[in-house]
């Protein structure tokens, strides 16, 4: 709920602040096509944080104040990530601390209350993987984001190091699994999630020779290796017990 939250916040924003345009190359988004008033946008927005909150507070009765620090400092940044986190190049981070750290540790502790080396060392490579989703989303994104004055670290960085910025951190999330397995953090069956790495570098040729509404297709496969990589991983987890 958070994320379409937040997706909500950064149509109207955008729109707002006149970041949107018809030259928009991204999917659809509701606002700029007229679909729905920013006052309505902004009223959905509000009521999914709303719920949100609702979920949030069983979470806090269940595992304590950490979930509802993480929580509440969610919805923040998700409110500003529109405004001054992505304006200053910040997103990048605050999409790795709470798709990734967050999000894994996060779930890990509501379910057992304590956390465990293996829980934040995997945080590490699936908030890489959730990161360059908008790192393809910004690349695609970077004349229009530089026209409107949206100064993204895709913006900043210039197109070659954006890309090489996403190589980057795909290496990283799939070369650490074999040093935390060597270091018996995690089981030797979860090197299952190489098996996605065909895939993987099939999105990655698209990343590094498409530009502009061709990267959609990158966008949508880096999505999907986020998810296959974790199924994998997910059965190297069920696979460990049995073997």
């Amino acid at each position: 709920m958070l994320q379409i939250g937040s997706n909500l916040a950064n149509d109207v924003f955008d729109y707002l602040r006149g970041a949107e345009s018809k030259e928009r190359l991204g999917p659809l988004r509701v606002t700029q096509a007229g679909l729905l008033t920013p006052k309505e946008v902004q009223m959905g927005m509000w009521i999914t944080f709303a719920l949100a909150a609702l979920v949030g507070t069983y979470l806090f009765i269940v595992a304590g104040w950490l979930i509802l620090l993480i929580g509440l400092t969610a919805i923040l940044a998700a409110i500003a990530y529109t405004g001054p986190i992505s304006d200053k190049g910040l997103g990048d981070i605050f999409v790795f601390l709470y798709f990734g750290v967050a999000a894994v540790v996060g779930t890990y502790y509501v379910q057992a209350l304590t956390t465990t080396p293996a829980a934040w060392w995997m945080s590490i490579p699936i908030g890489l993987l959730i990161v360059n989703i908008l790192v393809v989303n910004n690349l695609r994104d970077i004349d229009v984001d530089k026209a409107a004055n949206k100064i993204t670290l895709a913006v900043r960085m210039g197109v070659s190091i954006t890309r090489k910025e996403y190589v980057l951190l795909l290496a990283i999330s799939y070369l650490i699994l074999p040093i935390l397995a060597w270091m018996s953090i995690i089981p030797t069956w979860t090197l299952a999630v190489w098996l996605s790495l065909p895939f993987a570098w099939k999105v990655t040729k698209i990343v590094l020779n498409e530009s502009g509404r061709p990267l959609n297709a990158a966008l949508a496969g880096t999505g999907k290796i986020a998810l296959i990589y974790s199924l994998l991983f997910f059965v190297g987890i069920v696979l460990a017990v049995f073997f």
